[in-house]
């Protein structure tokens, strides 16, 4: 029986997967046309999947070479002599798994070939009249920068005469990691391990100019997530509304692979085939109360990049709106790593579980650094949740009375920037362990956030602004009840901040059109 899998590399036999031959004919179109070129992505992202299939989809076609530098160490990349030996050893085992005959398979595995003239003359003389496409995943994983970047610039000579005519070579050549291989010096400098010299300049950034750009979309869609959906389907019959599942997946995930498994994963294993919206919601607590790789990954590279992470916590809970440039530095480290994705020529969080990991760590370090002085913790939480059951209107009734208590003394400035963020920091460790809050991206014009908060795979709408008048309130209550709409609610609550001296405290229940009704509830 086939599973669902989060760890390793996915077997069509073993495995619910995504059907993803569209983006391997894209990709084979790239390989048609003799291109080399990389395919960079965060961790987790299919990358070596996607490369496994790649292989069994070209191997009518072309001899596939499919290496992994994954697990090599120092002693392979020391030298010339060292690395020309490991690539031939791995491309004579690689062999093993294409039609060519033993013959020439073990011509590939010269152990007179000690440096990369011999090396270039070599490569050139076994892919004479053959369709070569050379694959290597993990690339980003050497531990000598200055030989593998020395191979690199002898496939780019190789290329450059091949296309001249006076010189045979692989037909492509793909590699993948999470670094761009152009970067390979700004990841060695970022991570503490190289400091370069001023010669080092031109070795570093000529040796993969040849390279494409590679523009296929690896996230997946929503109709791409109902293919597995489907798969599974045949095989359990749960009788689930497969689109409104799967576009409820997409919806947290936008499409990132590993998470989008490990949603189905929990609700197939652990959930007891919950496959509806609320067990979505379930899966998405599950997944984010995991200590994954992913999550590691995510949080690791905030903390040793200080720049980066300033950047995202003003994204997140200051709202700032900054235009995507993908030449700002820290903008095109953000898409590596998977932090950011471009929406309406904008820099956004790249789906909705990676903005709720990285608010709950800022929250975190919140609580830690700046309001120890008073305590979130002692906090009057009685109430909130009864007999399983989370009460949002009491919720913002000890909000109100705790926010009174601790900061209605504090300068306008200072509750202009913090105000909103103080409820997340209010309402997150209450819900820990058995729900999750997330900030809607559709917030307008700096003045308002909209955050959903899920307990028990149940939702609850709060939109929070700043007083600026009726009629700015009044617009706030249209928005609210938009939100309600998308996400079929029929309560929605309203948290206002009102900072002007002379204001009054008020909370109501307000009717409105179709039955539904607002929280109104003014600090």
């Amino acid at each position: 029986m086939r599973e669902f899998n989060v760890t390793g590399i996915c077997v069509p036999r073993k495995h619910y997967m995504v059907d993803i031959t569209n983006k391997l004919e894209q990709i084979k179109t790239l390989v048609v046309k003799e291109k080399y070129f990389t395919i960079n992505r965060g961790r987790q992202y299919g990358k070596t999947t996607t490369l496994s299939m790649l292989r069994r989809f070209l191997a009518n076609e072309y001899i596939v070479i499919s290496l992994s530098f994954q697990g090599k160490g120092k002693e392979e990349f020391s030298d010339s002599d060292a690395f020309c030996q490991m690539l031939l050893e791995m491309i004579y085992k690689a062999l093993r798994l294409t039609s060519v005959d033993e013959a020439y398979r073990e011509e590939w595995y010269n152990p007179e070939v000690k440096s990369f003239t011999q090396l270039s003359g070599h490569i050139s003389k076994m892919c004479e009249g053959k369709n070569l496409v050379l694959m290597i995943d993990e690339v980003d994983q050497m531990s000598n920068n200055f030989v593998f970047l020395s191979f690199l610039g002898l496939l780019r000579e190789l290329f450059l005469v091949r296309d001249e005519g006076v010189d045979f070579t692989f037909h492509s050549v793909i590699l993948a990691g999470v670094y761009d291989i152009r970067n390979i010096k700004q990841r060695l400098i970022q991570e503490g391990f190289h400091t370069p010299a001023q010669a080092e300049t031109a070795i570093f950034n000529s040796p993969w100019n040849i390279a494409v750009n590679f523009e296929v979309e690896m996230s997946f869609s929503a109709l791409e997530i109902e293919t597995m959906l489907k798969a599974y389907e045949l095989d359990h019959q749960t009788g689930m509304n497969i689109t409104k599942i799967a576009e409820e997946i997409y919806q947290f995930t936008s499409g990132y692979p590993v998470l989008v498994s490990s949603i189905c994963k929990y609700i197939d294993e652990k959930l007891n085939n919950a496959w509806t919206c609320t067990g979505v919601r379930q899966a998405v607590k599950l997944v984010l109360k995991e200590d994954s790789p992913l999550f590691q990954s995510l949080i690791k590279n905030l903390t040793s990049n200080e720049e980066l992470s300033n950047l995202v916590y003003h994204l997140l809970m200051v709202e700032t709106r900054l235009p995507f440039n993908i030449h700002d530095p820290f903008v095109s480290l953000g898409v590596r790593y998977g932090y950011f994705k471009e929406v309406r020529s904008r820099v956004k969080i790249a789906n909705k579980i990676f903005e709720i990991c990285l608010t709950n760590y800022f929250i975190n370090k919140n609580l830690r650094e700046k309001i120890l002085a008073n305590p979130i913790a002692h906090a009057d939480e009685e109430g909130i949740i009864a007999n399983g059951k989370f009460n949002m209107q009491t919720c913002l009734e000890k909000f109100a009375k705790y926010y009174h208590q601790y900061y209605s003394d504090k300068d306008i400035d200072f509750l202009e920037r913090e105000a909103r963020q103080l409820f997340l920091l209010f309402i997150s460790p209450i819900l820990n362990g058995d729900g999750f809050t997330q900030i809607e991206s559709g917030i307008v014009d700096g003045r308002s956030m909209d955050i959903v908060a899920v307990y028990q795979g149940k939702q609850f709408i709060v939109e929070t602004k700043i007083w600026r008048g009726e009629k700015r309130h009044g617009d706030g209550y249209k928005q609210l009840l938009g939100y309600m709409d998308k996400l079929s609610l029929n309560e929605g609550y309203l948290l206002t901040f009102d900072f002007r001296q002379n204001k009054q405290r008020q909370q109501e229940w307000i009717n409105v059109n179709n039955s539904r009704k607002i929280f109104d509830i003014r600090v």
